[in-house]
């Protein structure tokens, strides 16, 4: 069993709210600077700047989780990590047929630029990808699981777009077995207010849109083998208290 930092919810230029300066060789090189052992790539509704990440993260030595941070219908957000890049991609393309097709203004929410990796720019996304998709939050774990990936409710002491903010509580049907939070220090008041949680696994990461607010290496969790699949077969684990 080996102990590794991470920071799983790391957004690039690829997202409009993320910084141009977010490219994959710039987070790549503050993550291997601070000393962080895996990053994720989770752009808004899109796996794809996680190639170059990926390939600089093994120059590096950081490993790179290929994922995505999924808006649902209900304007809910789910971070969906991968074992694979390929599957990331995949399940890239059933998302984007289901996101609501509205222009991005890029005067007012930013450029959304894929780019490889020594920062040329390959494409500009031209529809928001900040928008919902219609998938339904009990709709997300059937394809993240095909694709071999964990789904992790994002953020849920956040006041906006996480599944406590937008339903209010945990739906009973639920079977996400992890989750996210910002501040640790709210765990136990929420798991007391959502029996369910009680049941759950959890992170907490930095959600950088830029590069200054990547996390120092401070939250490790244990894995099998320090490798992508030692990662999301971690993150999979059911809650052992």
């Amino acid at each position: 069993m080996h102990s590794i930092s991470y920071d799983l919810h790391i957004h690039t230029c690829l997202s409009p709210c993320g910084d141009n300066d977010n490219t994959p060789a710039n987070i790549i090189g503050m993550a291997a600077l601070k000393g962080l052992d895996v990053i994720a790539i989770t752009d808004h509704n899109s796996s794809r700047n996680c190639a170059p990440a990926i390939e600089l993260g093994k120059e590096y030595g950081v490993i790179v989780v290929p994922g995505m941070e999924l808006t649902t219908m209900e304007e809910i957000h789910v971070l969906c990590l991968f074992p694979e890049l390929d599957a990331a991609l995949d399940f890239d393309r059933y998302v984007y047929e289901r996101l609501q097709k509205i222009d991005n203004d890029p005067k007012v929410f930013g450029h959304q630029y894929g780019v490889d990796t020594e920062e040329k720019i390959l494409f500009e996304e031209p529809y928001l990808l900040i928008n919902a998709t219609d998938i339904p939050f009990d709709g997300v774990e059937a394809p993240v699981k095909e694709r071999g990936g964990v789904m992790i409710p994002a953020h849920l002491d956040k006041s906006t777009t996480s599944l406590l903010s937008s339903l209010g509580y945990v739906p009973p049907e639920s079977t996400f077995t992890i989750f996210e939070l910002k501040n640790m220090g709210r765990l136990h008041e929420l798991r007391e207010a959502h029996p369910y949680l009680q049941k759950c696994n959890v992170i907490t990461d930095s959600d950088a849109h830029y590069l200054e607010h990547i996390n120092e290496p401070v939250n490790f969790i244990n894995v099998d083998e320090k490798s992508v699949n030692g990662v999301i077969k971690a993150l999979s684990r059911p809650f052992d208290g």
